[in-house]
């Protein structure tokens, strides 16, 4: 046994603290042993079973039960302490007298006690081997009166809707606090029937006025009524929809077994059954669910020769087999994702680019991000739709596709209402469906070829679709409920982007496709057109020169993208494939030199207008949407009355562009040599060959001034040279735009000079470096930076001039 050791004075004093505002009895000190409890606290005249195992605890106990069964049984401040000392235990307590001690198996004892009085400690005694101190009673003080008989009835009243309430209370428990005379002890029967902390019964106990006790009592059994009526409505709707679902079941089981039993089974019951069973299995919204049962609890109740029967089953078919909540994983590797989209496509970078930030930026914020609406713009043939298929075999997620050209009906994307016979949701949830997946990426093609009538603007259906605001709950005129869009990518193309109504593109992020040069049009034949055409025709080996698939390229195919330079490939396999099908000797490689023999003689070859300097001959560049294109303009000057003639199918714009150029130049007749021409007395005629082809826009504009300027001064149009540009009254050339797919028009032309608005200097940036190589780009800001530039510096030898305006009736300058 260890050594008894007795602190100071000061030490017990230091331990107490202050003192509490309590009055002891005048009694004399008495000297007990101390039960430290953990987690409970025990009322004079209460009965309680404790169990202890602590060896301290155990031989205060023995202590006890050796002198007069009494001990002071005080709670710890810490629940946690394995061994507390006098400063962890509460200084109020209850004197407790040990009525029956059973020692257990494992070593405890479990003993019954039951309160006496409250005590308060004076001082700890001893620690060792067991806690003892010297405490004195707790006087305990009451009001008298009706007060205290109205506080009583109203804490009993409580305390019995407590016991109605809580499943732990015992009913007998109301009983005995019914037969409790005394305020103090109705207080503390109470107070050791609820579940409240240690520190709420401390708090109690240390109460020496019954009356207040009583006070707070009330207030903490009003609380614990508001809650206690709180869990058993709960519970009380949760057992309702267990029973509910139980006695359905019951039920359904029992007319299962019937049927059975008779050999009539229904297969109409059998389909609701199914769909009730296919129902329970799939994770849907809580709006969907419902939706759902509710349609199945009418289809239950109708005949199956009901009319409507087809509706409601093929309506629930529709919502229970949408990808409401099924998603795959992206894969996030950036460097994997730029290795597929290099291999599927060369070159545009922008592209790519932007789908690889998007990784990034998933890696980084995937919860805050939003899925971006991308729109590729370009020429046909330039690989816009292909690559949304790698984009979806980077990112790991399924692709689905949709053509919206030629659509002119609203209800194409929102669907029809049920109303209407043979009714079915929109485009947009019928391949959301055939995805199977709630983030897939999603391609809108051909988008400018939207049209609308009488029926409505698809177009504007198309705004909550593509709007990262309001697509997480997009509607369908079928299915009546909102479907989340919002993890969906969405990917638009367009071949140009003026037939696309402003507030659609303002939900769009626009990535421009630009039309190929000769060697990336090489690149790609050699990567991708060439192995899959050879694999398609079943031909092992078959080399093309750099030099055919140049001639193809120029001579054979005139276009932004690669489309035609595939089909003249396929054409040169399938003569290949022919000659081994016929047991000839197939050819090895394909040179320039065959290629007349493989696919017939050239079909774009450049004019002789184009190969020497011509008067009034001016070479220009357009934009059209299958990319850019030379543009040649003819000006003749004759006999007439003043009149201006414009043939070729030109727009109004660019009949404006002609009537600036006339008016530039005349107002400009001093400085150009041209004052003794008499306007009223000649016709122009401005002609742009290919007629059969509308053509508009400003940006011949400088074309046509050079042109009628050489025509009327005679000073031929250098041929290699090629212009764009706007022009004013004033002679400044505007900008322009499409300038990349005219310098690439250019190129494939052989010119080898391109004069270009000077304010399109920064534009220049778009334009490959190789681009560049080998051509000379003049950047003007006036028609006087032009006409140097672009005219020879002397007239016609004399004898043409003399003829040409003998011709035209002018007088020789």
């Amino acid at each position: 046994m260890a050594k008894q050791v007795k602190p100071s004075q000061s030490e017990f004093d230091e331990w107490l603290g202050e003192d509490l505002a309590i009055t002891t009895e005048d009694f004399d000190i008495e000297e007990f042993p101390v039960l430290p409890l953990r987690d409970t606290v025990v009322y004079p005249h209460m009965v309680a079973p404790l169990f202890v195992g602590r060896e301290r605890s155990v031989k205060a106990i023995e202590a006890a039960m050796a002198n007069n069964q009494r001990l002071v049984a005080l709670a710890q401040l810490d629940e946690e302490l394995e061994e507390p000392e006098p400063h962890d235990l509460y200084v109020i307590g209850t004197e407790v007298v040990v009525g029956r001690m059973l020692r257990m198996p494992d070593g405890t004892i479990s003993i019954w006690v039951q309160g006496q009085r409250r005590v308060k400690v004076q001082r700890f005694t001893q620690q060792n081997p067991y806690l003892a101190v010297e405490v004195t009673p707790v006087k305990e003080t009451s009001e008298q009166g009706l007060a205290t008989e109205a506080l009583m009835r109203a804490v009993l009243a409580l305390f019995e809707k407590v016991v109605q309430y809580s499943r732990n209370i015992p009913d007998d428990a109301y009983v005995a606090a019914m037969n409790a005379d005394e305020p103090g002890w109705l207080a503390d029967l109470v107070a050791s029937t609820l579940e409240l902390s240690v520190a709420k019964r401390q708090e109690l106990l240390e109460m020496a006025d019954a009356t207040m006790r009583l006070q707070k009592l009330s207030v903490i059994l009003a609380s614990e009524i508001d809650v206690l009526e709180l869990q058993n409505r709960i519970n009380s709707q949760v057992q309702s929809e267990v029973d509910k679902s139980q006695r359905e079941y019951y039920l359904h089981e029992q007319l299962r077994v019937i049927q059975n039993e008779l050999g009539e089974t229904d297969p109409y019951l059998q389909d609701v059954n199914e769909l009730r069973e296919k129902l329970s299995q799939l994770k849907l919204p809580d709006e969907v669910r419902s939706r759902v049962e509710k349609e199945l609890g009418r289809l239950s109740s109708m005949s199956s020769a009901s009319p409507e029967v087809g509706v409601i089953r093929t309506y629930i078919d529709w919502i229970l087999e949408l990808p409401w909540n099924q998603y795959t994983e992206d894969k996030l590797d950036i460097t994997e994702a730029a290795k597929i989209l290099d291999e599927s496509h060369y070159g545009l970078p922008k592209a790519k680019e932007r789908i690889l930030e998007h990784l990034a930026v998933r890696q980084l914020a995937a919860d805050k991000m939003k899925n971006p609406i991308l729109c590729f713009v370009g020429p046909p043939g330039t690989g816009k739709t292909s690559l949304g298929k790698s984009i979806a075999l980077a990112l790991g997620r399924k692709f689905v596709r949709i053509s919206l050209g030629g659509i002119r009906d609203e209800a194409e994307i929102r669907g029809h209402r049920r109303t209407y016979v043979g009714a079915l949701p929109g485009r947009i949830i019928q391949t959301m469906r055939r995805a199977e997946s709630s983030n897939p990426v999603f391609m809108l093609d051909e988008i400018d070829k939207v049209g609308s009538d009488f029926r409505g603007d698809p177009s504007a259906a198309l705004l909550e679709v593509l709007d990262p605001e309001q697509n997480y709950a997009f509607s369908d005129h079928y299915l009546e409920l909102p479907y989340d869009l919002s993890k969906v990518m969405f990917i638009t193309t367009a071949n140009t982007l003026e037939p696309v109504p402003p507030a659609l593109l303002d939900r769009m992020e626009v990535i421009e496709f630009p039309g190929y040069v000769e060697e990336e049009k090489i690149a790609i034949a050699r990567k991708f057109l060439i192995p899959h055409q050879l694999e398609q025709n079943g031909i092992k080996a078959l080399h093309f020169t750099d030099n055919a698939l140049s001639r193809l390229i120029r001579e054979y195919t005139q276009e932004a993208g690669v489309r035609n330079l595939d089909r003249e490939i396929a054409n040169i396999c399938r003569k290949a494939a022919r000659r081994i099908a016929e047991g000839k000797q197939p050819p090895r490689q394909v040179v320039a030199q065959s290629l007349v023999r493989y696919i017939g003689p050239p079909r774009f070859l450049m004019s002789d207008t184009e190969q020497q300097d011509m008067v009034g001959v001016a070479t220009g560049l357009a934009w059209t949407e299958a990319g850019g294109d030379t543009l040649s303009i003819e000006v003749t000057v004759m006999n007439g009355k003043g009149n201006l003639l414009l043939t070729g199918q030109l727009g109004e714009v660019m009949q404006e562009s002609a009537q600036a150029a006339l008016s530039y130049t005349r107002s400009r007749a001093d400085s150009l040599g041209i004052s003794d021409i008499d306007f009223d007395k000649i016709d122009i005629h401005i002609h742009v060959p290919e007629g059969a082809v509308p053509k508009d826009g400003p940006s011949a504009g400088i074309t046509m001034a050079t042109a009628l300027i050489s025509a009327l001064t005679g000073r031929a149009v250098k041929h290699g040279v090629a212009m764009t540009g706007e022009i004013t009254l004033r002679g400044r050339v505007l900008p322009i735009g499409g300038l990349r797919e005219k310098l690439l028009a250019a190129r494939r032309a052989g010119l080898t000079t391109v004069l270009v608005p000077a304010r399109n200097r920064p534009d220049m940036i778009e334009v490959p470096r190789h681009l560049q190589k080998g051509m000379n780009y003049m950047f003007v800001e006036r028609m006087d930076d032009v006409l140097p530039l672009a005219l020879q510096d002397k007239p016609m030898p004399v004898s043409a001039t003399k003829a040409r305006r003998q011709k035209a009736a002018l007088p020789e300058a």
